[in-house]
Order: structure tokens, then sequence, then C-alpha cells
């Protein structure tokens, strides 16, 4: 069953009036289904209805109920698995088997938010002046939550879930075209306990639906995950009510190996660190310093890794690459690799079109780029690699700081004190030694200068979504 109008106040509602939004399937290229879009006015009473959820009983509730709520939550997930794995492939491309792997993310991070609701408080403090000093985390009341369409579900709970485990509403916004699994986590939620109205889903295209979800005067706090251009938009609609904003944005991350390292595995492991997805994720390692001493011989093993991918049909259980989500988003890729072959880059591998009605592209590797270049400066939220070769570590150092991003990247080495000491000369929120692992439950996860700021997941997470109270006691 595929929903198609929002869910709000515990119930799917319909939207007349206003034009519908046509999914397509990715792999198809075939339109498969229509999507109420909301109006300002559903906002406006989708807010009202949340705050007065929140209000009601939501923020109040004991501890150990919100977390029962929130244990149920991740069970119902699981019963409906392989339901909302199969949505997430017909909306998105994902291959069946990725979806499946973020369906089980969502629930476990619902588990683990459960779980931390008991072991979130606040401080006691000595001060001067005697008496008893405190710290009360409290909620912050309605959240909107604007998850793009890359990884709809998983980015969903990543939201979801804290805002919830700290007391708050949520006011939940979709892509417009990947609206199908956040739709679906309404209902689920709503059937395993949560109050009407402490989860809204709004459907609908960005822009007017965005704005109002940012400056509405009940809105106390927006969580945005997508393009560092519409983050800065929300920066600048949020500072008119001071509205607390945690931003997850675009990303250029890195992938540097030394010599010393095992870099026949980085090599091997190198395909998944950028292709995966088909390249559109934040944290793809699409600019691979390698130190001149392997750089050939990387490069060759790194193609030969790559031309073994399985690209094809998202609902083959072998597949591996699915489509990029949209005609569009194929077309500023391919305007990439066109402009890096104007530059005079070589292409190693991969780069052209699949032999299919879907939105196919072949993932592809590129060396002769330059700094100066579109496809080494820009994200390209698409299968595009970019490899160079470096001499010098304080030289390849400037070149990674050079970039406005500094989401994520990988540090490949033997050699400790060098590991340790890349890591904190590279410019990024999240990095990982000898491995490509960007995303824990368990650990923040965010980005430096225009990759965004505040931190979703881990505890750093139900922190961003409260607010600190201090409270003196005299003696």
């Amino acid at each position: 069953m595929i929903p198609h109008q929002l869910f709000l106040d515990g119930r799917y509602i319909g939207v007349d009036g206003t034009p519908k939004t046509r999914l397509i399937n990715p792999a198809t290229a075939e339109v498969f289904a229509e999507i109420d879009s909301a109006t300002v006015k559903e906002v406006d009473a989708a807010a009202i209805s949340a705050h007065q959820a929140f209000e009601s009983g939501w923020r109040d509730l004991a501890p150990g109920k919100r977390a029962s709520v929130l244990f149920k939550i991740a069970a119902v997930i699981r019963e409906n698995a392989e339901e909302l794995a199969r949505l997430e492939v017909l909306h998105v491309g994902k291959p069946l088997a990725d979806a499946r792997d973020e369906v089980a993310l969502g629930a476990r991070v619902f588990e683990y938010y459960a779980g931390g609701i008991s072991r979130f408080y606040g401080q006691t403090i000595p001060v001067a002046r005697g008496g008893l000093d405190f710290t009360l985390r409290q909620p912050l009341g309605v959240v909107s939550a604007i998850v793009p369409w890359n990884f709809p579900f998983a980015i969903a709970c990543w939201k979801v879930a804290p805002a919830l485990a700290a007391g708050n509403a949520v006011l939940l916004k979709p892509a417009s075209i990947s609206p199908l699994t956040a739709l679906k986590l309404g209902e689920l939620a709503h059937a395993a306990g949560l109050p009407a109205g402490v989860l809204q889903v709004i459907t609908g295209p960005g822009g007017t639906l965005g704005d109002a979800l940012v400056t509405h005067p009940l809105v106390r706090k927006v969580s945005f995950t997508g393009s560092t251009e519409v983050g800065r938009r929300i920066m600048e609609l949020a500072a008119r009510n001071l509205t607390r904003i945690s931003l997850e944005l675009g990303g250029k991350s890195p992938n540097i190996i030394f010599a010393d390292a095992d870099w026949e595995k980085a090599a091997d492991a190198a395909p998944m660190s950028v292709f995966a997805n088909t390249g559109q994720d934040c944290c793809a390692r699409s600019r691979v310093y390698v130190e001149r001493p392997v750089y050939e011989q990387f490069v060759e093993r790194f193609a030969a890794a790559t031309r073994k991918l399985i690209v094809g049909d998202p609902l083959n259980e072998a597949t591996q690459l699915g489509p990029l989500v949209s005609s569009a988003q194929r077309q500023v890729v391919e305007d990439y690799l066109a402009d890096a072959r104007r530059c005079g880059s070589t292409v190693v591998c991969g780069g052209g079109r699949l032999p299919s009605a879907g939105f196919y592209l072949e993932p592809t590797i590129l060396t002769g780029v330059a700094p100066e270049h579109r496809c080494w400066r820009e994200e390209i939220f698409g299968p595009v690699a970019a490899v160079v070769p470096f001499d010098d570590e304080a030289a390849m150092l400037r070149d990674v700081n050079a970039s406005p991003y500094g989401l994520s990247g990988s540090v490949w080495t033997n050699n400790l004190s060098r590991a340790f000491r890349v890591t904190r000369a590279v410019q990024s929120g999240v990095l990982s030694i000898n491995s490509h692992s960007s995303v824990h439950v368990e650990a923040p996860f965010g980005g430096f200068k225009q990759s965004g700021l505040g931190r979703d997941l881990g505890m750093a997470a139900m922190e961003g979504y409260s607010e600190v109270k201090n409270v003196y006691v005299a003696e």
C-alpha cells in the first residue's frame, strides 16, 4: 500500500485543490504514484496541533513511559521492515539490500534513544555562594525536521527519535520526491502508541513549505539535512525568531592513502566509499589523494574493483548500485563529466549510461584533475571519484583544507603518529582511520565550515533538542 496523503493528528488527511507531486521510479522512469501537497495552511494547523500535543502531556510523560513508546516504535519498524525497504527502493532507486540495512538502522536509532532517555540528565554544580545549584534538561517544544532524498528513512529516524526522546513534538518534512517512508513512519509510530499530533508528516515541494516550517512562531528548532545553499536560507530565515537550528550540509570528502598503508585494502574499499548509494552521499570520499610511490598501482586496483561493481535493478538481491534518483540528477553528473573532459581529465573507467530506461550511470574514476577544476572543488553528488598523487604531506593537507566543506574523510596509514597528526590537521567533523565508516548511532555526526553546524546521532543529538535550565537554591 502506497500512502498518498499527509499524516496529521494520527491519521491520513487529504488536501484538495493543490497540485499533486508525481513520484517517478528511478529504475524505470515511470510515474507510479501521486502524493498530496500541503499548503501553508496545513503547516500552521500541524504546528498548532503538535504544540497542543506537546503541552497536553508528551513533554511531561514519565521517562520510562516515553522510553516504552520509542522501544515499541522500533519493534513496529522491524515488523514492517520489508515493506519499508521496498517503498524506499521504489521512490529513490536504492538497492534492496541497502534499503533493508537502512531500515534496520532506523530501528536501532529508536532503540538507542529509548535507552538514552533514562541517562539524559543534568548536573549538580558547586558554587561559591554555597547552597545547591543544579541544571535541568528540558524539551524545546515543536521541532521541524527537514530530511533529504538520498537516505529518506534513516535520516528521518536520526532526527525524529532523539527529538521525541527529549520530549519534543515533531513536524517531519520529507523531500518531495521521497515521502513514502516518512509517511509510513508517522503511521507506524502512531500505531505503536505515540499520541496523535506528536509526530506530524507534511508532504509537498520545499520552497514555500520549507519557509513556513522554519519561520512558524511555534517552531523552536529546525533540523535540516540537505544542500549548503538551502542551509544558508534556513539560517537566514531562522534568525528572524532566533529559532535554534542544526544543519548537516554538503561535503567533498578526502580519501588519503599513504604509501606505508595497506594500500591494496584501501583500493579494494575505495569504490564503496564513494560510489555507494550511486555517489549520492555527502560523505562520499570523492577526492582521493594517493602518495606517489603507490599511485599507479592504486589507480589500477581501484579501477579493477570499480569495474566489478554490479549496477542494475535495485530489486535484484545482487545489485550493489542502482540508478541516480532522477533524470535531472543524472544530467548534473554528466555535465560535470563533460566539463572534466574539456579540462583534459582522463576517464579511467565508467562515465557512460547503461542501456536501460532508468537513470543509470556507470561509476567513474578520473585522473589528471587540477585544483581549479570543478570536479575537484564542487560536490557532484553522483558516482564520480577523482584521484591525484601527492609527494608532500603538508602541501596535500593545504589542498584538503582549501575546500569550503568539512564533513567526512578517511586516512590510510600504518604509522600511528602520522594517523593522529593528519586527522588532527584535517578540518572535518567525522574522520576514519584505515576505514570508511562515517556513521555510528552512538557517536556524533556533523561537519565543519560549510558542511553545517550541530550534530546528529549520539547523545549530542538529544542535547541539541533540549534547553539547559540552571536552578540555584539558597541555603
